[in-house]
């Protein structure tokens, strides 16, 4: 069932428009797509390794753009955008209880929360809701996003042979890793 996608997603590594759709999930999932960009990214990675640090720099770039969106979705549309993509994820406690986090811990909650499956658009959503300052907030995610996406980066690029080599002959189990969480993650975000 994955086999196609993942197929699907080594050939668009190799397209000159790569860097483009990489940049463009990657923004997106920082302010309002469910799926993780990593789902993209290390396929693209394992069909060109010498690009990984590359591939790495146009996510953290596209997720801290994205963030931005999302922080303004937080600050200036809370209750005609940011609401109904908090209560897909059935967090709007979460939401409520993570600008009250910001007022406490501010930077310390986007660089713990930028780094685990937690869904990050909640995470801006929140920053910009509670009116964190924007510049902290860009550099907290520039740090916390590009930790995340250059160590995939370099995992891939010391081990992407075995890696690769075990996706494909176990991407069932792989996906339904990955499936696994992003679900936690969106629990997570319901429960705290």
């Amino acid at each position: 069932m994955f086999q196609p996608l993942y197929r699907r997603t080594l050939a668009l590594a190799a397209s000159p428009h790569a860097g483009w759709w990489l940049f463009a999930v990657a923004f997106a999932e920082a302010s309002f797509f469910p799926i993780p960009v990593d789902l993209m990214l290390i396929p693209m990675v394992l069909a060109a390794r010498e690009r990984a640090f590359v591939l790495a720099a146009i996510c953290t770039i596209g997720s801290v753009c994205g963030a931005m969106l999302g922080w303004v979705i937080g600050a200036v549309l809370l209750q005609h955008v940011a609401l109904p993509i908090v209560h897909f994820y059935h967090a709007e406690h979460t939401l409520f209880a993570m600008q009250e986090k910001f007022r406490q811990y501010g930077v310390a909650i986007i660089l713990l929360k930028g780094l685990t499956p937690i869904p990050f658009k909640i995470v801006t959503i929140a920053a910009g809701a509670a009116h964190f300052a924007i510049l902290p907030f860009l550099a907290a995610s520039l740090v916390t996003r590009g930790a995340r996406f250059f160590l995939v980066a370099t995992l891939l690029w010391f081990y992407g042979a075995p890696i690769r080599d075990f996706i494909e002959r176990r991407l069932t189990l792989v996906m339904a890793g990955f499936l696994f969480l992003i679900i936690a993650g969106i629990l997570a975000v319901t429960l705290l």
